[in-house]
């Protein structure tokens, strides 16, 4: 099993002959993902991969079914692409674009959901059920199912990888990994995530990537303690940046003691997750607390 995307998730591309798009549709079809056709305005009625492009969403939906969408559409473009995308009835957007202004993400993102449409990212790498299902641009090698999936949640896409490697080497697998992003607005978080790998019978435990900045991770600590029964391992990436200085993501800024990777790693460990100070740490943690 794996959450919101799986063998018969039927994607569209926006932004599809473009380069970025182009490369990371093709790795998506060649790992088994059912990407049905893409959206470029003005080349409606050509072929690109061997599959439909149209000029809008609308009529890709129409047309091939898709019920999700990837989109790679320049920053200008992506909260017009995503409102789009919404008002076509695509149910999950993953949205990969970087440098989408914090106010059009906000609209976008209010939009999408008085539509019932739910978002990955922006500025992610997107998710992937091993096996079964890759929307982003992750190496589709370091995913791989075993009889024991751990289910991974990250702000980092290097950290994703590199997360997904060390369980494998433990002697695991990923059941689905999702990339959120580390931007100051992004779509769907801990708190939403978490329930939803705590209802799938395929995943084990969970492996939460945070980073320093926002309180992203202190929100979900009530819902661990209450509402999460699966092992958790964690780890927070930062511990070593100057306060007030950005890092990396436009959301990895520390402003004040809570956006710390110290006070969120104590936080982490009072609700009862297994905190790592390494992501060399992970397997070997998974290792002491899998009762498996």
């Amino acid at each position: 099993m794996s959450i919101l995307i799986d063998k018969q998730t039927r994607a569209i591309v926006q932004g599809f002959t473009g380069k970025e798009g182009s490369f990371h549709a093709q790795s998506c079809l060649e790992y088994g993902t059912q990407i049905v056709g893409g959206v470029t305005p003005f080349k409606g009625g050509s072929t690109h991969l061997g599959l439909p492009v149209f000029d809008t969403v609308a009529e890709a939906v129409e047309k091939t079914g898709a019920n999700t969408s990837l989109i790679f559409v320049p920053s200008a473009f992506a909260k017009d692409a995503i409102i789009e995308a919404a008002d076509s009835g695509i149910k999950l957007a993953v949205v990969i674009t970087e440098h989408i202004a914090v106010l059009d993400i906000l609209a976008a993102k209010a939009y999408a959901i008085k539509k019932g449409m739910k978002i990955i990212g922006p500025n992610c790498p997107g998710i992937i059920s091993s096996d079964l299902c890759k929307l982003g641009i992750m190496p589709s090698s370091v995913f791989k199912r075993s009889d024991i999936n751990i289910g991974i949640i990250s702000k980092s896409g290097t950290l994703t990888y590199e997360g997904a490697n060390e369980i494998i080497r433990a002697g695991y697998g990923i059941s689905t990994a999702i990339g959120i992003g580390g931007d100051a607005v992004i779509g769907m978080d801990y708190e939403e995530l978490l329930p939803l790998f705590e209802k799938d019978d395929d995943t084990k435990a969970i492996l939460l990537i945070g980073e320093i900045g926002g309180d992203l991770e202190i929100r979900a600590c009530k819902m661990i303690e209450e509402k999460i029964s699966k092992p958790i391992v964690a780890f927070i990436a930062g511990n070593s940046a100057p306060k007030g200085r950005k890092m990396g993501h436009a959301g990895a800024i520390i402003n004040g003691i809570e956006g710390s990777a110290e006070y969120k790693m104590k936080a982490l460990s009072r609700a009862g997750v297994h905190v790592v100070d390494s992501p060399s740490k992970i397997g070997e943690k998974f290792k002491e607390v899998m009762k498996f």
